[in-house]
């Protein structure tokens, strides 16, 4: 199983939501993509990917995958403000780091 990190920018755009459906189906896309079957993905530049949710808003998860044990939850939102996730995401990915990486 790979470990899940999150930004404290993911945590709190996720507290944030209130569509209880909308989280249960990210919690359950995100326990997938730990178990390796990210579903629909899609790179989006400098080691970031983008897991897409077809539900809602077109609910959107960034993450970065360090090596094949850990992914670093960047940041998440919606397909409205999909260009500034990605580069808050991008930013997010190259400023965030821990000792065991």
């Amino acid at each position: 199983m790979i470990e899940l990190k999150q930004t404290e920018v993911f945590a709190k755009w996720e507290s944030r939501l209130r569509d209880k459906r909308a989280r249960t189906i990210i919690a359950t896309r995100l326990a997938r993509l730990a178990h390796g079957l990210p579903g629909d993905v899609e790179p989006v530049g400098e080691g970031v990917s983008e897991l897409r949710i077809r539900y809602g808003p077109g609910y959107r998860v960034y993450f970065q995958q360090r090596g094949d044990i850990l992914i670093v939850l960047l940041c998440g939102g919606d397909k409205k403000t999909q260009a500034r996730d990605i580069a808050t995401a991008k930013k997010l990915a190259e400023e965030w780091s821990t000792p065991n990486d």
